[in-house]
C-alpha cells in the first residue's frame, strides 16, 4: 500500500514506516551472515575467511546497486509528494534502463579483474581458489541485485516499507535453509554457498518487479508516458553518482583494509570476517534507515512541508539511538556467543579477533547513527556535496589511520581504533550541513 508521508505525526509516521525497512534490511544481510556462518561451521575456518575476504568485493557492486536504488527513490519520493504520476512512472522507467546497462558494464568488468582484485588485497593461496569462485558466481547474480534494489527503493518512495519485508523474510530463510543443503547434503562447499544465494536472490527479484509494476499500474495518468528521458535520468544521477562514490570509496576504502588485515593471517582474517558481518548488520540497517528518512524528506520537500523535516530529523535520530541499545548490549557482553555462531571453540585467535572488534566499535554505534540520520536529511534534499564532503573525510581519516596504526602497533587493534576515529569526524560535518540545509530551504519559504 503507497503511503503520504506528509501528513500526520511525523514520529508515528516514521517509525510505522522504517520499522519494516529495519526488518527488511535485518533479514537481507542475513544472505551474507548464513554464507559466512555455514562456511565456518560446516566446511571450517579457511572457507570462512574465503567468503569474508570476497564480500569485501562484493560491496563495490552492492555500491553501485544502492547508489541506483537511492537516486531513484528520492526523486519517485519528491514526484509522488508532489502528486506527479506520470513524471514519476517515467523515472521509474528510466531507473531501470540505466541500472540495466550499468550492471551489465559491470559484470564484464568483474568477470575480467576477479582475481586482480582478490590479490591486490594479499589474499592468502590457501583461501585464493574458493574466494574466486565464490565471487564469480556472484558477480553472474548481478541482474537480481540492481533491480531487486530499484525495487525496494521504489516501494519506499511510495511509503511502503512491508511488501519489500515479506519478500525478504521468505528469501533469506529459504537461503539459510538452500545453503545447508547444498553443503550438508550435497558436499557443494563454497560454492553450494554462493549458488543458494544466487538462487534465492533471483527469486525475490522476480517478485518484488512483478508486484512493482502491478504497483505502478494503480498510479493513474492522462497521457502517454516517456519511457526513457535524459532530463529525469540527469536528476537521478544527482543524486545516484555522489551515493555511488560515497558506497563505492567505502568499499574500496575496505578492500585496503582487508589487504592489511590479511597480513596477519587466515585466523584473523577469519575473526574479521565474523565480527565485520556483524558490525555491517548494525551500519547497513541504520544506512537503509536514514534512506527511509531521505524519502520522508524528499515527500515533505516535494509537498513544500519544511517545518516536517526538521520534525523528521529528531523523530530519526530517537529511532536509530533506541536500536543502538540492544545491539550495544548484545555485542560488548554476549559477542563471544555470536562469533561463535560461524566458528568453533577451538578458532582462539579467530574468536579473540572478533571479540576486540566490536568490543572498540559497539559503543561508538550512538555516533555513526546520528551521522546517518543527518545524511539521510543532507540526500533527501538534494544536498549531495555536503554530503560527500562528510562521507568522504570520515572514510578518508578512516583508512589512513588504519594504515599508519596497523604498521605502527604491528597489531590488529590499530585498524579497528580507526573507525570510531573517522565516526566521530564523520557525525560533526554532516550535522553542521545538515542543520545549514535545512536553514537554506525552510527559512525563506516560512514552511508549512
Amino acid at each position: 500500500m503507497n503511503r503520504d508521508l506528509t501528513t500526520g505525526n511525523p514520529r508515528k509516521i516514521l517509525w510505522a514506516f522504517c520499522l519494516p525497512m529495519f526488518g527488511s534490511i535485518v533479514f537481507q544481510q542475513l544472505y551474507n551472515i548464513a554464507d559466512s556462518l555455514v562456511a565456518g561451521k560446516c566446511i571450517g575456518e579457511n572457507a570462512l575467511a574465503a567468503v569474508g575476504n570476497s564480500y569485501n568485493v562484493t560491496l563495490v557492486f552492492i555500491a553501485f546497486a544502492f547508489g541506483c536504488n537511492i537516486g531513484c527513490s528520492v526523486i519517485v519520493s519528491q514526484l509522488f509528494g508532489a502528486k506527479d504520476y506520470g513524471t514519476l512512472k517515467s523515472a521509474v522507467y528510466t531507473s531501470l534502463i540505466a541500472s540495466g546497462i550499468l550492471c551489465g558494464i559491470l559484470m564484464l568488468a568483474g568477470m575480467l579483474s576477479c582475481d586482480t582484485l582478490l590479490g591486490l588485497m594479499n589474499t592468502q593461496p590457501k583461501i585464493m581458489a574458493d574466494s574466486s569462485l565464490y565471487l564469480r558466481i556472484y558477480i553472474w547474480g548481478l541482474p537480481f541485485l540492481f533491480f531487486y534494489n530499484i525495487a525496494t527503493g521504489i516501494f519506499s518512495a511510495l511509503g511502503d516499507s512491508r511488501t519489500p519485508f515479506i519478500f525478504l523474510v521468505i528469501s533469506s530463510c529459504a537461503n539459510i535453509l538452500m545453503d545447508i543443503l547444498f553443503v550438508k547434503c550435497f558436499s557443494m562447499e563454497v560454492a553450494g554457498v554462493a549458488w543458494a544465494t544466487f538462487i534465492c536472490q533471483g527469486v525475490s527479484c522476480v517478485l518484488s518487479m512483478a508486484f512493482l509494476l502491478k504497483r505502478l499500474s494503480r498510479l493513474k495518468t492522462e497521457y502517454r508516458i516517456a519511457i526513457f528521458s535524459l532530463p529525469l535520468l540527469r536528476r537521478i544521477l544527482v543524486i545516484a553518482i555522489p551515493s555511488i562514490l560515497q558506497q563505492s570509496f567505502i568499499s574500496v576504502g575496505n578492500i585496503l583494509i582487508q589487504g592489511c588485515i590479511n597480513n596477519f593471517g587466515v585466523s584473523v582474517a577469519a575473526g574479521y570476517s565474523a565480527a565485520v558481518k556483524l558490525n555491517n548488520l548494525v551500519i547497513t540497517s541504520f544506512t537503509t534507515l536514514g534512506n527511509g528518512i531521505s524519502n520522508f524528506t524528499a515527500q515533505n520537500l516535494g509537498a513544500q512541508k519544511y517545518k516536517r523535516i526538521r520534525e523528521g530529523f529528531w523523530a530519526g535520530l530517537k529511532l536509530v539511538w533506541c536500536l543502538c541499545v540492544p545491539f550495544c548490549i548484545a555485542y560488548i557482553f554476549l559477542g563471544k556467543y555470536l562469533l561463535l555462531l560461524f566458528m568453533n571453540q577451538n578458532s582462539v585467535t579467530a574468536l579473540t579477533t572478533g571479540r576486540q572488534f566490536l568490543w572498540i566499535l559497539s559503543p561508538f554505534y550512538f555516533v555513526i547513527a546520528a551521522k546517518l540520520v543527518a545524511d539521510g536529511i543532507l540526500r533527501g534534499t538534494s544536498a549531495m556535496r555536503q554530503f560527500m564532503a562528510a562521507t568522504f573525510t570520515d572514510l578518508i581519516l578512516r583508512v589512513a589511520l588504519a594504515l599508519a596504526l596497523s604498521a605502527w602497533t604491528g597489531s590488529p587493534l590499530g585498524i579497528w581504533a580507526s573507525w570510531p576515529a573517522g565516526w566521530l569526524i564523520g557525525v560533526g560535518l554532516s550535522l553542521f550541513f545538515c542543520h545549514r540545509q535545512y536553514d537554506k530551504i525552510a527559512a525563506p519559504k516560512g514552511g508549512s
